[in-house]
C-alpha cells in the first residue's frame, strides 16, 4: 500500500528535497516526494503515472500532482506518451553520454579545487561518508549506497568553495543518483574503490591526483551506465 506524504528519513537534500517542511507549498512537497520515488526506483522506468494514482499515493488532490508532473517532465524524469500519458523516463544512451560529458568537465575541476581548499573538518566528514558507503555496500543496502554516492560527490563540490560548480551540479546530481540507483548492485563495489582513490588524493591536498581520480571515476561510471542501458534495451540477449 502506498504511503501518504510524511517527513522523510534524513538524506541528501539534492535527492529528496524538504518534504514535510511547513514553509513549502503543497505542490513543492509533492514534487519533492515524486522526485524521490523516481530517483529511488519506487517508480520504475516505463511505469505509468496517472494523476489519480499519484493523488491517491500522496493523499492530495490532483492539482498539486498536475503541477509537479509538469516540473519533473521539464527535468527529464518523466515523458508524456500518446495514449499512455505520463510515464517514468527510461535513460537512453544519448542521455547518458550528455550527462557524463557534463560530469567530465565539472567533477575533475571541482576535485582539483577541493584538493587545494579542503579543511580538516571537511575531509573528516568525507571520510565518514566513504566508510558509511563501504558498510552499506557490504550489507547490500543499495538504496543507502546510492544516497551516499550522491552525498559524497556533492560534498566534494561544496569543498571546492565554488558556488557556480555547486549550483550547476546540484540538478545534475539528482539524475546521477537516479542512474546510479538503477544499476547500484553491479556498480557499488567499483564505485567505492574509485572514491577511496579520490578521497586519498583530496586528503593529500594533491590537485593533479584529485583531478585524475575524478576523471577516471567519471569514465568508469559512464562505461557502467552505458552497459546498463544496453542490457535494458536487449533483454532477450541478456536473459
Amino acid at each position: 500500500m502506498s504511503r501518504p506524504l510524511e517527513p522523510p528519513a534524513p538524506g541528501p537534500e539534492f535527492a529528496s528535497g524538504s518534504i514535510g517542511d511547513r514553509h513549502l507549498s503543497l505542490r513543492d512537497q509533492v514534487l519533492a516526494e515524486l522526485r524521490t520515488r523516481i530517483i529511488d526506483a519506487q517508480y520504475r522506468p516505463g511505469e505509468r503515472l496517472t494523476e489519480d494514482r499519484l493523488a491517491a499515493d500522496f493523499g492530495v488532490s490532483r492539482n498539486p500532482v498536475r503541477e509537479a508532473l509538469r516540473v519533473v517532465e521539464a527535468e527529464g524524469f518523466i515523458e508524456l506518451q500518446p495514449r499512455r500519458g505520463a510515464v517514468v523516463a527510461t535513460p537512453d544512451e544519448r542521455t547518458m553520454r550528455d550527462m557524463f560529458a557534463t560530469r567530465a568537465v565539472l567533477e575533475p575541476l571541482g576535485a582539483q579545487i577541493a584538493a587545494e581548499r579542503a579543511t580538516v573538518e571537511e575531509l573528516a566528514a568525507l571520510r565518514r561518508l566513504l566508510d558509511d558507503a563501504r558498510d552499506a555496500t557490504n550489507e547490500g543496502d543499495f538504496v543507502r549506497v546510492a544516497e551516499l554516492n550522491s552525498a559524497l560527490h556533492h560534498a566534494v563540490m561544496r569543498m571546492s568553495g565554488n558556488r557556480w560548480l555547486v549550483q550547476f551540479s546540484t540538478a545534475m546530481y539528482r539524475h546521477i543518483h537516479w542512474v546510479f540507483r538503477l544499476g547500484a548492485s553491479a556498480r557499488a563495489v567499483h564505485s567505492w574503490e574509485e572514491h577511496v582513490r579520490l578521497v586519498e588524493a583530496l586528503e593529500a591536498h594533491d590537485p593533479a591526483a584529485a583531478e585524475e581520480a575524478a576523471r577516471d571515476h567519471v569514465r568508469a561510471a559512464e562505461s557502467a551506465a552505458i552497459d546498463h542501458v544496453a542490457m535494458q534495451e536487449a533483454p532477450d540477449v541478456i536473459g
